[in-house]
């Protein structure tokens, strides 16, 4: 179950990604071509990075890997705290994010300036913690994690699906997720700065 449960939190992971670098392609779009983006397409970003990860994926890795991986081991520790600070000041990065969105769609003066600063700080910031959870803290896991703690983490993250694939996943993140990608364009040569 061990790889199991690790390939559905990188799958989410990948889910995550490609909205990210979704919004990073139509910030630097925006400001390519000096027009306003599809602002419909940027209010349903936002509200997905404020649905699923916030609400479903984040919960579940303090909930499950931390908490099962700090009663194994304290050679997680450290990393555990970053990565729960990180998700502790998730919620703010994405309020600071959809009221930049809002200040931008009113037509502030610096709106576009401010909301591309806010996407690009969200999106460095992001692949930042699943980097370190890739690379620092799955390693420990797969040290010092049993075999049952991998059947319960597998368990808690199959109930959220992956809104990429699964026709179970909660509704609300999985129709935000094909809107997203239907209403996005599709990056040409990739996207920037990804």
């Amino acid at each position: 179950m061990l790889n199991g449960a690790l390939s559905i939190i990188q799958e989410e992971h990948r889910s995550l990604a490609a909205v990210v670098t979704g919004l990073r392609y139509l910030v630097h779009q925006s400001r390519v071509d000096c027009r306003n983006p599809d602002f419909a397409v940027l209010r349903a970003i936002v509200t997905y990075l404020n649905e699923f990860p916030e609400k479903l994926h984040h919960p579940k890795e303090n909930s499950y890997l931390f908490a099962r991986l700090r009663e194994r081991t304290h050679e997680a520790d450290s990393v555990i705290e970053l990565l729960k600070l990180d998700h502790a000041e998730g919620g703010q990065k994405v309020r600071d994010l959809e009221r930049a969105l809002d200040r931008f769609q009113a037509g502030a003066a610096e709106g576009m300036a401010e909301f591309s600063a806010a996407a690009e700080a969200f999106a460095e910031a992001m692949f930042a913690h699943m980097a370190i959870e890739e690379q620092e803290l799955f390693p420990l896991a797969c040290i010092h994690l049993r075999a049952e703690d991998w059947v319960e983490i597998a368990a808690a993250f199959g109930e959220n699906g992956d809104p990429r694939f699964d026709a179970a996943a909660d509704l609300e993140c999985r129709d935000l997720f094909s809107r997203i990608l239907k209403l996005a364009p599709t990056p040409r040569g990739g996207s920037p700065g990804v």
